[in-house]
Protein backbone atom coordinates (compact mmCIF):
# COMPACT_ATOMS: atom_id res chain seq x y z
CA UNK A 1 0.00 0.00 0.00
CA UNK A 2 1.33 3.34 -0.64
CA UNK A 3 1.09 7.01 1.12
CA UNK A 4 -1.29 7.81 -1.63
CA UNK A 5 -3.84 4.72 -0.91
CA UNK A 6 -3.84 5.68 2.85
CA UNK A 7 -5.73 9.37 1.81
CA UNK A 8 -8.99 9.76 2.01
CA UNK A 9 -11.03 9.64 -1.36
CA UNK A 10 -12.11 12.93 -1.50
CA UNK A 11 -8.85 14.49 -0.91
CA UNK A 12 -7.35 12.08 -4.08
CA UNK A 13 -10.10 13.79 -6.06
CA UNK A 14 -9.33 17.53 -4.93
CA UNK A 15 -5.54 15.99 -5.94
CA UNK A 16 -6.68 15.06 -9.20
CA UNK A 17 -8.21 18.82 -9.81
CA UNK A 18 -5.18 20.74 -9.15
CA UNK A 19 -3.01 19.02 -10.57
CA UNK A 20 -4.40 20.54 -13.59
CA UNK A 21 -6.03 23.47 -13.13
CA UNK A 22 -3.28 26.35 -14.20
CA UNK A 23 -2.83 24.70 -17.25
CA UNK A 24 -7.07 24.73 -17.65
CA UNK A 25 -6.71 27.76 -16.47
CA UNK A 26 -4.28 28.96 -19.37
CA UNK A 27 -6.06 27.26 -21.77
CA UNK A 28 -9.35 28.67 -20.26
CA UNK A 29 -7.81 31.87 -21.11
CA UNK A 30 -6.42 31.35 -24.66
CA UNK A 31 -10.02 29.71 -25.67
CA UNK A 32 -12.32 32.68 -24.45
CA UNK A 33 -10.95 35.61 -26.13
CA UNK A 34 -14.04 36.18 -28.74
CA UNK A 35 -16.95 35.65 -25.75
CA UNK A 36 -14.87 38.00 -23.57
CA UNK A 37 -14.91 40.63 -26.16
CA UNK A 38 -18.64 40.64 -26.34
CA UNK A 39 -18.79 40.64 -22.85
CA UNK A 40 -16.66 43.97 -22.83
CA UNK A 41 -18.84 45.51 -25.50
CA UNK A 42 -21.75 45.36 -23.07
CA UNK A 43 -20.27 46.47 -20.24
CA UNK A 44 -18.18 49.23 -22.62
CA UNK A 45 -22.90 50.17 -23.26
CA UNK A 46 -24.04 49.81 -19.61
CA UNK A 47 -21.01 51.33 -17.59
CA UNK A 48 -22.57 48.74 -15.12
CA UNK A 49 -21.58 44.92 -14.15
CA UNK A 50 -23.64 42.99 -11.74
CA UNK A 51 -21.90 39.86 -10.67
CA UNK A 52 -24.15 37.04 -9.40
CA UNK A 53 -23.01 33.33 -7.90
CA UNK A 54 -23.09 31.29 -5.14
CA UNK A 55 -20.73 29.37 -2.83
CA UNK A 56 -17.38 29.86 -3.95
CA UNK A 57 -18.72 31.24 -7.47
CA UNK A 58 -19.66 34.07 -5.30
CA UNK A 59 -15.87 34.11 -3.87
CA UNK A 60 -14.45 34.81 -7.09
CA UNK A 61 -16.87 37.35 -8.09
CA UNK A 62 -16.25 39.46 -5.06
CA UNK A 63 -12.57 38.90 -5.40
CA UNK A 64 -12.91 40.27 -9.12
CA UNK A 65 -15.08 43.25 -8.31
CA UNK A 66 -12.61 45.84 -7.36
CA UNK A 67 -10.91 45.09 -10.28
CA UNK A 68 -13.54 46.02 -12.88
CA UNK A 69 -14.20 49.21 -11.02
CA UNK A 70 -10.30 49.95 -11.29
CA UNK A 71 -11.08 49.39 -14.91
CA UNK A 72 -13.94 51.98 -14.86
CA UNK A 73 -17.02 49.73 -14.55
CA UNK A 74 -19.46 49.85 -11.54
CA UNK A 75 -19.77 46.80 -10.40
CA UNK A 76 -21.25 44.49 -7.55
CA UNK A 77 -21.27 41.10 -6.18
CA UNK A 78 -24.44 39.46 -5.10
CA UNK A 79 -24.82 36.22 -3.89
CA UNK A 80 -28.25 34.88 -6.43
CA UNK A 81 -29.95 34.19 -3.09
CA UNK A 82 -30.42 37.76 -2.46
CA UNK A 83 -31.14 39.02 -5.73
CA UNK A 84 -33.50 36.52 -5.86
CA UNK A 85 -35.25 37.67 -2.69
CA UNK A 86 -34.44 41.50 -2.80
CA UNK A 87 -33.65 42.27 -6.73
CA UNK A 88 -31.40 45.04 -7.80
CA UNK A 89 -32.73 46.56 -11.31
CA UNK A 90 -30.63 44.87 -14.12
CA UNK A 91 -32.35 46.21 -16.78
CA UNK A 92 -29.04 48.65 -18.13
CA UNK A 93 -26.88 46.49 -16.37
CA UNK A 94 -24.64 43.77 -17.68
CA UNK A 95 -24.92 40.78 -15.64
CA UNK A 96 -22.12 37.90 -15.45
CA UNK A 97 -23.60 34.91 -13.97
CA UNK A 98 -21.13 32.38 -12.62
CA UNK A 99 -22.14 28.86 -11.72
CA UNK A 100 -19.25 26.23 -12.38
CA UNK A 101 -21.92 23.09 -12.83
CA UNK A 102 -24.16 25.71 -14.48
CA UNK A 103 -27.20 23.97 -12.68
CA UNK A 104 -27.10 25.00 -9.19
CA UNK A 105 -31.21 25.66 -8.24
CA UNK A 106 -30.64 29.66 -7.87
CA UNK A 107 -29.36 29.63 -11.33
CA UNK A 108 -32.88 27.62 -12.82
CA UNK A 109 -35.20 29.79 -10.69
CA UNK A 110 -33.59 32.94 -11.39
CA UNK A 111 -33.72 32.47 -15.49
CA UNK A 112 -37.02 31.40 -14.82
CA UNK A 113 -38.10 33.87 -13.59
CA UNK A 114 -36.47 36.66 -15.25
CA UNK A 115 -35.84 35.14 -18.46
CA UNK A 116 -32.37 37.14 -18.55
CA UNK A 117 -31.68 39.86 -20.58
CA UNK A 118 -29.28 40.51 -23.89
CA UNK A 119 -26.37 41.71 -21.43
CA UNK A 120 -27.17 38.66 -19.80
CA UNK A 121 -24.07 36.38 -19.66
CA UNK A 122 -23.00 33.41 -18.21
CA UNK A 123 -19.39 31.34 -16.77
CA UNK A 124 -19.42 28.19 -16.08
CA UNK A 125 -16.96 25.06 -16.25
CA UNK A 126 -19.78 22.91 -18.40
CA UNK A 127 -20.50 23.80 -21.99
CA UNK A 128 -23.74 21.56 -22.12
CA UNK A 129 -25.27 23.03 -18.75
CA UNK A 130 -28.61 24.70 -18.34
CA UNK A 131 -26.68 27.94 -17.95
CA UNK A 132 -24.72 27.98 -20.85
CA UNK A 133 -27.77 27.12 -22.47
CA UNK A 134 -29.53 30.04 -21.32
CA UNK A 135 -26.86 33.19 -21.75
CA UNK A 136 -24.34 33.33 -24.32
CA UNK A 137 -21.10 31.91 -21.53
CA UNK A 138 -17.30 31.70 -21.46
CA UNK A 139 -16.85 28.29 -20.82
CA UNK A 140 -13.77 26.75 -18.97
CA UNK A 141 -11.63 24.44 -19.95
CA UNK A 142 -11.27 20.30 -18.41
CA UNK A 143 -15.12 20.27 -17.84
CA UNK A 144 -17.00 20.13 -14.43
CA UNK A 145 -15.39 19.88 -11.61
CA UNK A 146 -15.96 16.38 -9.79
CA UNK A 147 -14.16 16.91 -6.32
CA UNK A 148 -16.31 18.15 -3.12
CA UNK A 149 -14.29 21.47 -2.68
CA UNK A 150 -13.90 24.02 -5.16
CA UNK A 151 -10.38 24.27 -6.34
CA UNK A 152 -9.93 24.08 -10.00
CA UNK A 153 -13.41 25.45 -10.42
CA UNK A 154 -12.20 28.86 -8.95
CA UNK A 155 -8.72 28.99 -10.45
CA UNK A 156 -10.28 28.16 -14.04
CA UNK A 157 -13.11 31.02 -13.25
CA UNK A 158 -10.65 33.75 -11.82
CA UNK A 159 -8.64 32.96 -15.77
CA UNK A 160 -12.10 33.73 -17.44
CA UNK A 161 -12.26 37.07 -15.73
CA UNK A 162 -9.10 37.55 -16.40
CA UNK A 163 -9.85 37.11 -20.40
CA UNK A 164 -12.72 39.76 -19.94
CA UNK A 165 -10.47 41.81 -17.92
CA UNK A 166 -7.61 41.49 -20.88
CA UNK A 167 -10.89 42.95 -23.32
CA UNK A 168 -10.87 45.54 -21.05
CA UNK A 169 -6.83 46.85 -21.10
CA UNK A 170 -5.58 45.04 -18.34
CA UNK A 171 -2.05 43.66 -19.32
CA UNK A 172 -2.53 39.77 -18.28
CA UNK A 173 1.54 39.41 -18.38
CA UNK A 174 1.99 39.10 -14.65
CA UNK A 175 -1.08 37.00 -13.79
CA UNK A 176 -0.54 34.53 -16.89
CA UNK A 177 3.55 34.59 -15.46
CA UNK A 178 2.39 33.20 -12.13
CA UNK A 179 0.25 30.54 -13.65
CA UNK A 180 2.87 29.43 -15.55
CA UNK A 181 5.50 29.23 -12.51
CA UNK A 182 3.83 28.37 -9.57
CA UNK A 183 5.28 29.31 -5.93
CA UNK A 184 6.65 27.45 -4.31
CA UNK A 185 6.03 27.89 -0.56
CA UNK A 186 6.38 25.74 2.79
CA UNK A 187 3.09 25.86 4.44
CA UNK A 188 4.28 24.01 7.80
CA UNK A 189 4.86 26.91 9.62
CA UNK A 190 1.11 28.01 8.82
CA UNK A 191 0.19 24.71 9.73
CA UNK A 192 1.91 24.15 13.22
CA UNK A 193 0.82 27.87 14.08
CA UNK A 194 -3.13 26.68 13.62
CA UNK A 195 -2.28 23.21 15.66
CA UNK A 196 -4.78 24.01 18.27
CA UNK A 197 -7.23 26.48 17.04
CA UNK A 198 -11.18 25.33 17.26
CA UNK A 199 -12.29 28.33 15.02
CA UNK A 200 -10.50 30.68 11.58
CA UNK A 201 -11.31 34.06 10.27
CA UNK A 202 -10.24 34.78 6.87
CA UNK A 203 -9.72 38.59 6.32
CA UNK A 204 -8.75 41.26 3.70
CA UNK A 205 -9.31 44.29 1.75
CA UNK A 206 -8.95 44.35 -1.79
CA UNK A 207 -8.62 40.47 -1.44
CA UNK A 208 -11.27 40.12 0.54
CA UNK A 209 -12.91 37.72 -2.64
CA UNK A 210 -9.47 35.19 -1.98
CA UNK A 211 -10.52 35.13 1.96
CA UNK A 212 -14.09 34.41 1.67
CA UNK A 213 -12.96 31.80 -0.81
CA UNK A 214 -10.43 30.11 1.87
CA UNK A 215 -12.96 30.29 4.51
CA UNK A 216 -15.72 28.25 2.63
CA UNK A 217 -12.89 25.56 1.61
CA UNK A 218 -11.66 25.70 5.54
CA UNK A 219 -15.22 24.85 6.47
CA UNK A 220 -16.27 22.28 3.64
CA UNK A 221 -13.54 20.44 4.54
CA UNK A 222 -12.68 20.54 7.71
CA UNK A 223 -16.08 20.81 9.48
CA UNK A 224 -14.72 23.73 11.66
CA UNK A 225 -16.33 26.81 12.17
CA UNK A 226 -14.35 29.26 9.82
CA UNK A 227 -16.10 32.15 8.27
CA UNK A 228 -14.78 35.72 6.48
CA UNK A 229 -15.14 39.19 7.53
CA UNK A 230 -13.74 42.51 5.36
CA UNK A 231 -10.89 43.73 7.43
CA UNK A 232 -13.12 46.70 8.17
CA UNK A 233 -15.82 44.42 9.62
CA UNK A 234 -13.07 42.78 11.83
CA UNK A 235 -12.11 45.69 13.71
CA UNK A 236 -15.33 46.95 14.02
CA UNK A 237 -16.32 44.68 17.24
CA UNK A 238 -15.21 41.20 15.96
CA UNK A 239 -11.56 41.39 17.65
CA UNK A 240 -13.85 40.78 20.84
CA UNK A 241 -13.71 36.94 19.81
CA UNK A 242 -10.20 37.08 19.15
CA UNK A 243 -7.68 34.51 21.55
CA UNK A 244 -5.40 31.65 21.03
CA UNK A 245 -8.38 28.77 19.68
CA UNK A 246 -8.90 31.53 17.31
CA UNK A 247 -6.72 31.76 13.97
CA UNK A 248 -6.60 34.33 11.86
CA UNK A 249 -5.77 34.50 8.25
CA UNK A 250 -4.72 37.08 6.53
CA UNK A 251 -4.12 38.18 2.99
CA UNK A 252 -1.81 41.55 1.89
CA UNK A 253 -1.55 42.53 -1.48
CA UNK A 254 1.06 44.86 -3.20
CA UNK A 255 -1.69 47.92 -3.29
CA UNK A 256 -3.00 51.16 -1.18
CA UNK A 257 -4.56 48.84 1.74
CA UNK A 258 -1.19 46.65 2.43
CA UNK A 259 -0.59 49.44 6.06
CA UNK A 260 -4.41 48.36 6.51
CA UNK A 261 -4.05 44.70 7.01
CA UNK A 262 -0.60 45.46 8.42
CA UNK A 263 -2.42 47.05 11.12
CA UNK A 264 -4.58 44.77 11.55
CA UNK A 265 -2.06 41.86 11.55
CA UNK A 266 -0.32 43.64 14.09
CA UNK A 267 -4.12 44.05 16.54
CA UNK A 268 -4.20 40.80 16.11
CA UNK A 269 -1.17 39.53 17.37
CA UNK A 270 -1.77 41.50 20.72
CA UNK A 271 -4.89 39.34 21.72
CA UNK A 272 -2.67 36.34 21.29
CA UNK A 273 -4.78 35.20 18.65
CA UNK A 274 -2.14 33.19 16.00
CA UNK A 275 -1.73 34.62 12.88
CA UNK A 276 -0.83 33.44 9.16
CA UNK A 277 -0.52 36.22 6.86
CA UNK A 278 -0.17 35.23 2.75
CA UNK A 279 1.92 38.02 1.65
CA UNK A 280 2.47 38.93 -1.84
CA UNK A 281 2.60 42.98 -0.21
CA UNK A 282 7.06 42.87 -0.39
CA UNK A 283 6.96 44.74 2.86
CA UNK A 284 8.70 43.10 5.61
CA UNK A 285 6.66 40.73 7.95
CA UNK A 286 5.50 41.32 11.19
CA UNK A 287 6.22 40.37 14.21
CA UNK A 288 4.69 37.76 16.29
CA UNK A 289 3.33 36.37 13.05
CA UNK A 290 3.62 33.53 10.06
CA UNK A 291 4.10 35.51 7.17
CA UNK A 292 4.04 32.80 4.01
CA UNK A 293 6.29 35.57 1.63
CA UNK A 294 5.32 35.65 -2.24
CA UNK A 295 6.96 37.97 -4.72
CA UNK A 296 5.14 41.57 -4.89
CA UNK A 297 1.80 41.26 -7.05
CA UNK A 298 -1.39 42.53 -6.77
CA UNK A 299 -4.80 41.72 -8.21
CA UNK A 300 -5.34 38.33 -10.10
CA UNK A 301 -1.21 38.36 -10.05
CA UNK A 302 -1.33 37.82 -6.80
CA UNK A 303 -4.83 35.83 -6.53
CA UNK A 304 -2.99 33.08 -9.26
CA UNK A 305 0.34 33.12 -6.73
CA UNK A 306 -1.52 32.51 -3.52
CA UNK A 307 -3.98 30.55 -4.29
CA UNK A 308 -2.91 27.46 -4.98
CA UNK A 309 -0.71 27.50 -1.68
CA UNK A 310 -4.28 28.65 0.33
CA UNK A 311 -5.67 25.48 -1.61
CA UNK A 312 -3.20 23.07 0.12
CA UNK A 313 -2.95 24.99 3.45
CA UNK A 314 -7.12 24.30 3.93
CA UNK A 315 -5.92 20.54 2.68
CA UNK A 316 -3.37 19.72 5.39
CA UNK A 317 -5.69 21.74 7.49
CA UNK A 318 -8.45 18.99 7.32
CA UNK A 319 -6.89 16.27 6.46
CA UNK A 320 -5.26 16.52 10.07
CA UNK A 321 -8.74 16.93 11.88
CA UNK A 322 -10.93 14.79 9.76
CA UNK A 323 -10.61 10.97 8.43
CA UNK A 324 -12.58 11.75 5.60
CA UNK A 325 -11.82 15.21 4.37
CA UNK A 326 -13.44 15.73 1.05
CA UNK A 327 -16.44 13.54 1.27
CA UNK A 328 -19.44 15.93 1.88
CA UNK A 329 -22.07 14.23 4.88
CA UNK A 330 -24.32 17.38 4.52
CA UNK A 331 -23.90 18.60 1.01
CA UNK A 332 -24.06 17.71 -2.01
CA UNK A 333 -21.51 19.08 -5.41
CA UNK A 334 -24.32 20.65 -6.63
CA UNK A 335 -26.63 22.40 -4.42
CA UNK A 336 -29.64 21.48 -6.25
CA UNK A 337 -32.06 22.52 -3.36
CA UNK A 338 -33.08 26.21 -1.92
Amino acid sequence: MTLNDKRPLGLQAIDREMARQNADAIASFEGNAGQAKTVVASMRKTGRLLLLGMGGSHAVNRAVEPLYRTQGIEAIAVTLSEQLGMPLPIEGRTVLITSQSGESAEVLRWFAETGGTEDTFGLTLEGSSSLAKFAPSLIGAGGTELAFAATRSLTVSFALHLAILSALGENPAHALAALNAPAEIDIEPALSAFENVATVVTSGRRLQGLAEALALGLAELSRYPCFSLEGGQLRHGPMEMLGPKVGVVLFRGDDTTADLVTAMAVSVVETGAPVVIFDCSGKPPIEGATTLSFAPATGLAAIFAMLPVAQRFMIAFADARVENAGTPVRSTKITRSE
